[in-house]
């Protein structure tokens, strides 16, 4: 993050509260779609949000990658304050939010798919001062990052768990 002048954003999902399993439906194993987020809390001067949604429990060194991202939305419009389930998964949005390059290389979401084991995921959720200026090919989670520093004026998330059933 930056330093303690960060505001905190409370986000909220009505699928699941932090700590708790998601929904299959948002899953790889079900429909496969975003689930609603809202928050509140942002002050002002706020020019976009950024959704970021990260496991950190993949089985890949820290040291080679930090976290396997499932989704990134970038530029969201700053009178936002939530958006609903399935939003952008057909790549296109009414306010002008971008979608970013994930850990699959796509630009789309792509939800839980833990290859063992219980993984966490944490939808976060980002106000700026400012809109990122990176195509979407380019709009990774580092260069994201990087775009970002300095520029945060609040942030939060929530987090759910999944555990893949066996078949």
């Amino acid at each position: 993050m930056q330093n303690s002048a960060v505001k905190k954003l409370n986000v909220k999902s009505s699928a699941f509260r932090t700590g708790e399993t998601i929904p299959s439906e948002y899953t790889a194993d079900g429909d496969n779609i975003s689930p609603d987020l809202s928050w509140e809390g942002a002050p002002s001067g706020v020019k976009s949000f950024i959704i970021l949604v990260e496991d950190p429990d993949i089985p890949i060194p820290k040291f080679l990658i930090s976290s396997w991202v499932h989704w990134v939305v970038y530029n969201i419009a700053p009178e936002t304050t939530s958006i609903p389930k399935a939003f952008m998964n057909h790549g296109s949005s009414e306010n002008e939010a971008k979608l970013g390059t994930t850990s699959y290389r796509k630009q789309k979401y792509d939800g839980p798919c833990p290859p063992f084991g219980t993984h966490r995921y944490y939808f976060k959720v980002y106000a700026l001062d400012k809109t990122v200026d990176l195509q979407p090919r380019k709009a990774t989670r580092n260069k994201i990052l990087k775009a970002m520093d300095g520029h945060i004026l609040a942030y939060g998330e929530v987090m759910g768990t999944y555990k893949r059933k066996k078949k």
